[in-house]
């Protein structure tokens, strides 16, 4: 197994990168409540919590979140 060197020096995509997530986390959180909230709060607590769950993993996969968070540690999309 080849282990990868240890950074020296910090990396400028790391706070721009953490940046860009907490601004776009909040347009999501924003897009979600306005659109679909007033849906999930129709809906009871236990049923709720799937649908919550749902949005997570499109947030973390299906966006370009998880391209942004390879960037920040690699330096190239993929």
């Amino acid at each position: 197994m080849v282990e990868k060197p240890v950074r020296k020096e910090p990396s400028w995509r790391i706070p721009a990168g953490v940046l860009l997530l907490v601004a776009a986390l909040a347009v999501y959180a924003m897009a979600v409540a306005r659109w679909l909230g007033p849906w999930i709060s129709t809906l009871p607590v236990l049923a709720q919590l799937p649908v919550y769950v749902l949005l997570g993993v499109v947030w973390l996969w299906l966006l370009p979140v998880r391209r942004l968070l390879f960037w920040m540690e690699h330096g190239r999309l993929k």
